[in-house]
């Protein structure tokens, strides 16, 4: 009897145990872009492994629908991405924003670039379909079409082909992110910049750690306070609690813009 007492405890402390590891045991999404900082990735998903307790594991998206997909899932996941798709997730109401890295860029604008020599209000007024922006980018998508009433149709992958098709004369002007356009402004000597009133405004919240609703709040706690011991790795000065509502202005864009948060797709 003793011994099968023995037996028993033993079992079922191994399915406690394995238990608490599946449920321990979670996924850091990254965006596609990533790619190139692979290592950076595996440094982030190491220290807050090693600070939390818990199995963090890096994964980089193959797409933003991959990383959404999976969260509609139910299943438990991190995700460290700027404000589209942390808007996305809030509208449909699939997760929970953990922490925010704050680091004097955390907030972020879409300006307008354009041939210099011409009349920005001009452009926007007289071709608003000829607007560039980069596709899934509150600073790109959503600011070009808040700006031209959902007539913005130049698609591009990102900030630099933006500029390159303004260049190329593909696209009247279009839109990037500020701190983007501070840093490669001086790569396109033949545009100039312009914000745009009640566009562009530094109101986008980037490089934000959120949790699916799958994650328990006990995980979550774990998750806030390791991400807050671990700001170096996150190039920050101060990793912050998140506010949900300053992803109320890159809702109010995309609502200008006429972008459905709960159908978009990329």
């Amino acid at each position: 009897m003793n011994r099968f007492f023995h037996i028993f405890t033993l079992l079922a402390a191994t399915l406690i145990s394995s238990t608490v590891l599946a449920v321990e045991s979670i996924d850091l999404w990254f965006a596609p872009e990533w790619k190139a900082r692979a290592d950076d990735a595996k440094t982030i998903t190491e220290t807050l492994s090693s600070k939390s307790g818990l199995q963090i594991r890096p994964r980089i998206a193959n797409s933003y629908p991959q990383i959404l997909d999976h969260f509609s899932s139910g299943a438990p996941a991190l995700v460290y991405v700027g404000s589209f798709v942390q808007a996305v997730i809030r509208a449909r109401n699939l997760g929970v924003g953990l922490v925010q890295a704050a680091n004097g860029k955390e907030y972020y604008s879409g300006v307008l670039v354009y041939p210099k020599g011409g009349d920005p209000s001009t452009i926007l007024r007289s071709s608003p379909e000829k607007i560039a922006y980069a596709v899934g980018a509150s600073s790109g998508e959503s600011s070009a079409k808040a700006a031209t009433d959902g007539h913005a149709g130049i698609a591009t992958k990102n900030h630099a082909a933006t500029c390159g098709a303004v260049k190329a004369g593909k696209a009247s002007a279009g839109m990037v992110k500020n701190w983007w356009w501070a840093g490669n402004g001086s790569k396109f000597p033949e545009l100039a910049m312009y914000e745009i009133p009640g566009i562009s405004e530094a109101r986008n919240p980037d490089n934000v750690l959120t949790a699916s609703k799958g994650v328990s709040a006990e995980i979550m706690a774990k998750v806030i306070a390791a991400a807050k011991a671990s700001k170096e790795v996150f190039g920050a000065d101060e990793m912050v609690e998140f506010d949900p509502t300053t992803l109320d202005f890159s809702l109010s864009l995309m609502k200008r813009g006429r972008i459905d948060p709960l159908a978009y797709s990329w």
